[in-house]
This record gives structure tokens, sequence and C-alpha cells, in this order.
């Protein structure tokens, strides 16, 4: 992949942010949740867990959730499950999309036929049916991109093109609807910022990201590629972008958008949510070009949805506190569970614990063996 320069357009986009933010983003800190091991995080969440498993005596109540999608979403859902439930109105905030199999071989002449009917064109983002934090999600450029990408992925497996969006807002926003009620809400938005390093006409990107301990990780991560020119020398002023995806894994930045949820923004997520029959729980990761579209509701276009596994990754942003986060992560467990019985008692049943075991050590399986992302 060619290095990303951000164009005038995504510029103006965050000037918008700073000014109206009284912080503006910075790309070098990180929140204690972020930098912790793991591990240590998990200990106070299995807690939380192992609690409310006992008060509602399920150990996996939150398959649940969304009935309708493998495991509720949880762990081991394939992202095609989504947009195969959507209605013509939430479709139509979709990008738009085609699936691959890796069971078979494509000619250029089938891939040509298979995007033009999707009504997609190159570039395209392609990434596993399976999977999370953006592992094997990658933009192609043309046919020998994307014949080398499916060369490379587990064999007998979906893969989802995509149609590339240039709009460069792009936001996290999680939604919950009561089994029963007529509306649902938005619990929380996150705003994304893509690993980057602004050029000073001086230094080359091999110094750039050497100075900033954020873009290093787009460069070092594992299972990802940072195929940059790094002698090239940006210049003054010129912000580059190093990589596809927004994951804080390769050096994303995530930042609490709450002031960005409005009645609009609610009414427009509620619409689309209640297009997907038993929806109730879940993240809506959407592309926009300004805060004000984003505030008002309109020119969003969805790139995929995820389900009861979503992370409050709000929670991550690095000017949020340590018990501000963790109160966050533990409110969307209790509402996870809450939504879970709630649809129990409708008739639908959580996923067992060894269903669970084996879609979890599947879709780990699976990360494992995928192309890198870029």
């Amino acid at each position: 992949m060619q290095s990303v320069t951000f164009s005038q357009r995504h510029q103006a986009l965050d000037l918008l942010i700073r000014h109206e933010d009284e912080t503006p983003p910075k790309f070098q800190g990180r929140s204690w949740l972020e930098r912790s091991p793991k591990w240590l995080l998990c200990i106070p969440l299995v807690a939380q867990w192992l609690y409310l498993s006992a008060r509602y005596k399920s150990l996996t109540l939150p398959t649940s959730a969304n009935p309708n999608i493998t495991a509720g979403g949880l762990v081991g859902e394939g992202k095609l499950e989504y947009f195969a439930g959507m209605g013509p109105l939430a479709l139509a905030a979709t990008a738009p999309h085609c699936a691959l199999s890796t069971a078979r071989s494509y000619t250029a002449l089938e891939l040509d036929e298979l995007i033009n009917n999707a009504g997609l064109k190159f570039p395209l983002i392609v990434k596993p049916d399976v999977g999370l934090c953006g592992y094997g999600v990658r933009r192609v450029a043309d046919h020998s991109d994307l014949l080398e990408y499916l060369s490379q992925f587990p064999a007998n497996e979906w893969v989802v093109l995509q149609q590339w969006l240039a709009q460069e807002g792009e936001a996290g926003i999680f939604y919950m609807r009561e089994p029963g009620s007529e509306h649902g809400s938005i619990d929380g938005l996150t705003l994304r910022y893509f690993p980057r390093v602004t050029g000073d006409g001086l230094h080359n990107l091999r110094d750039l990201i050497a100075r900033d301990a954020r873009a290093q990780r787009a460069r070092n991560s594992a299972r990802h590629s940072c195929n940059l020119d790094l002698a090239r020398i940006p210049e003054a002023g010129e912000v580059v972008r190093l990589a596809t995806i927004g994951s804080t894994r390769v050096g994303g930045l995530y930042r609490d958008g709450a002031d960005c949820i409005t009645p609009q923004l609610i009414k427009t997520i509620d619409d689309i949510a209640r297009d997907m029959p038993h929806f109730y729980f879940g993240r809506f990761d959407v592309r926009f070009d300004t805060l004000a579209d984003l505030r008002a509701g309109t020119g969003i276009s969805i790139m995929e949805v995820n389900g009861a596994g979503s992370e409050a990754i709000q929670a991550w942003d690095p000017a949020t506190g340590v018990w501000a986060g963790l109160g966050m992560i533990f409110k969307k467990q209790r509402t996870l569970f809450a939504i879970g019985d709630a649809v129990r008692r409708k008739g639908f049943n959580p996923v067992g614990v060894w269903a669970l075991a084996k879609l979890n050590h599947r879709q780990n399986r699976l990360i494992a063996q995928y192309p890198t992302s870029n």
C-alpha cells in the first residue's frame, strides 16, 4: 500500500474537532486502560462477569442479546450476518459490499463481474468475515492486490469486499434497546483517529515515527504491515496516515464523543437498528464527513456492526480516568446481561459454554492465519 496522506478535507475535519473540543487530540498519550496488560484489566471484568452470571443464573447469558446473530455477536459471528439481517433502510446506510468464498479461486474477469454487480469499484476494503480489531483488514488498489490477499487467506472461509470510503471521520456508536421497547438509545460514542505523523520538512518518516510512541505501533504491531517509504521527507505540515485501520493496536486514538450524541443522531441509529430484527445491543462503526453531519445524523456510512462482544471503547480515551473508564466497561456488562435476560424471557436461550468455547477457539485460530492488515 502506498502511504496515504490526509486530504485537505480531513484536515478541515480535524481542525473542526480541535476547535470544538477544549482539549485537542494528543496522539502521544495513552490512558491507563490502554497501556495496562490485558490480564490485569481482565481481573475486575471477570469478577463482575461471574457476579452477574450468578445473579442471572447463566454464564453465557449475553449470547441471547441478539438472537438472530451467532452467539449474540459475543464471539465467532460473521460480519455478513449483520448485513444479511438488514432491511432496506439499514442497507441503504451501509457501505456497498459483497462476499467472496476462498473455497474456490477467481479469475480477474470473475472478480470484475462480482465487483460490478455489487456496485463496487477499486480501491476496496477487503476483510475477514470473522474477525476483530482490524486483523486481516486491507485496502486493495486493484485485482493484483486482491488476488494476492485471497491467496494468503485461509481456505473455505468467507471474505467481505466493501467500498473504500473517502469520508475521513470515523466513530463507534454504542446502541441498546430493551426488548419490547419501541425505541432504543445511544449509550456511548467514540471518535476514532487514524495513526499519523505530521511532517516538518526536515525529518523522514522513519525519524518522525521513532519520535512518536503511538505511531511506532503502526510500524511494530504484530500482524500489521506498515508499507511506507520510510526515507521520504514529508513537507512541513503534511499529515501522513500510517494505517488503513484505526485500532489502538496500530496506534489509533479513541476519544469520547458523548457530546456528539443528539436527538437527531439517536433517531437515525434507532431507525437503522430497528430495521434489523431482534437487534438489541451493539456498536455501529460509521464514517462521516464532518462533526456537524454526525450530530445531525446525516450522511453517515456504516462500515460494520458488532454485537454483544462490542467494547465500550470510549473508555480508552486518554482523558478518561481509571475509575471512570472501568465504570463505563462495568456499565456495558451490566446492560448486556440485563438485555440478555429480557431476551431469554422471550424464549431465546443462550449458547452453551462448550459451544461458545469452540466459537472462540475457531475465531482465534483464524485470526492467526489471516494476512497482515495495512
